[in-house]
């Protein structure tokens, strides 16, 4: 990844981490080279989403992220939501399947709608859809919700594993995609009818899109500003978050080749560790899942998180998460320092960082290989 900047290199990684972590399917012995997945690499070309078309005399787009309940992957949810958020380009909205706290492993959330709640204000449907990767790819509401807004015209655009989501609906039957490199094999044969890619960071194709892992989250997020708003408008938002290019080219191989990431453990390791994760009002989204997420990639914590009361805590852009446990009083292992993040990708490198030191390099360098960061697998 030699597009994005030491500090913030993690991001493009640690995007496609957040679809493909998803408990023990996604191993490093699904990564091997298949036929059936074409090799992006070898196409000189850089992806674009198609400019936006106003509909419906919107002055804005509309963009919905959507989680389900039981288990949605925090980075993939956050990152993107983030991203449009804090761009001003659209109106976004994080929705949920159904009523109550969703899950993003190990947080919780509270969202601003259900899709039954969105549908009812918007009947006409988003212009834009984020499909993040989540516990149960086959569950009969996501999926429907899914379809019906794509029959009424939006694009839909998933991250990670949030890919076999849409897969699911017959979306991307006869159109090219891309998911997470530990899943190629899986795809291929699971999705047939799909134009599976790999070594490529996000792929656009008509009204369907789709990023690879955790890393793939953040350039596909500026690829839709840009879309929206404009190049410059991109490179502005790009630097808030901080990267400094979002082209699709990537070389995914490079991640998965390496033995020591046969070792990562499962998302459902028993923890050694319990975890205090501190959260505030007005924290970033995007640094919040970063961390959060790095951390549970280790397979040796299990995270809370830890807040002056047990009020829900609004972040920047409106997420609100619910605490877990109320500071000092709080019974667990260790306790993070407060968010420190001057970009928000740097929360990620702050991360991995401190993983090496407490938990060694190896279970840093495992949790880079996934989220596919080459500035922490020297």
């Amino acid at each position: 990844m030699r597009t994005i900047n030491r500090r913030t290199a993690i991001v493009s990684a640690a995007v496609t981490l957040g679809g493909a972590a998803l408990g023990s399917r996604a191993i490093a012995g699904q990564a091997e080279t298949v036929s059936g997945v074409f090799d992006a690499s070898k196409n000189a070309s850089v992806e674009k989403i198609a400019p936006y078309q106003a509909r419906y005399g919107r002055t804005k787009p509309l963009v919905a992220i959507v989680g389900l309940n039981e288990g949605t992957i925090i980075s993939d949810f956050c990152i993107p939501f983030g991203v449009m958020a804090r761009s001003g380009v659209a109106d976004v909205m994080a929705v949920s399947i159904k009523p109550g706290p969703v899950k993003m492993q190990p947080l919780t959330f509270q969202l601003q709608a259900t899709v039954d709640e969105f549908d009812k204000r918007h009947p006409e449907g988003a212009d834009y859809i984020f499909v993040p990767a989540v516990e149960n790819d086959s569950d009969p509401e996501l999926l429907g919700w899914i379809k019906a807004q794509a029959a009424k015209g939006c694009t839909v655009i998933s991250i990670c594993y949030g890919a076999m989501a849409v897969a699911n609906t017959g979306l991307f039957d006869g159109h090219r995609a891309t998911s997470h490199y530990s899943n190629e094999g899986f795809r291929a044969k699971r999705f047939p009818k799909v134009k599976w890619q790999k070594n490529i960071r996000y792929v656009a194709d008509g009204k369907v899109a789709s990023s690879a892992g955790v890393s793939a989250s953040m350039p596909t997020s500026i690829a839709l500003v840009e879309a929206i708003a404009g190049p410059a408008k991109a490179a502005q938002v790009a630097r808030d978050v901080g990267i400094d290019n979002w082209s699709s080219r990537h070389n995914s191989d490079a991640f998965q080749s390496d033995p020591g990431n046969a070792n990562m453990p499962a998302r459902d390791a028993r923890p050694d560790v319990t975890l205090g994760i501190p959260v505030k009002a007005g924290d970033d989204e995007i640094a919040l899942a970063l961390t959060a997420e790095a951390y549970s990639r280790t397979g040796n914590t299990f995270g809370y998180a830890v807040a002056s009361s047990k009020a829900p805590v609004r972040l920047a852009h409106g997420l609100i998460v619910l605490p877990d446990m109320v500071a000092g009083s709080a019974k667990v292992s260790r306790m993070l320092a407060p968010l420190e993040a001057r970009e928000a990708t740097f929360a990620l490198d702050i991360a991995l960082t401190d993983i090496a030191k407490t938990y060694g390099p190896k279970a840093a360098r495992n949790v880079a290989l996934f989220m596919e960061y080459p500035g922490k697998i020297g």
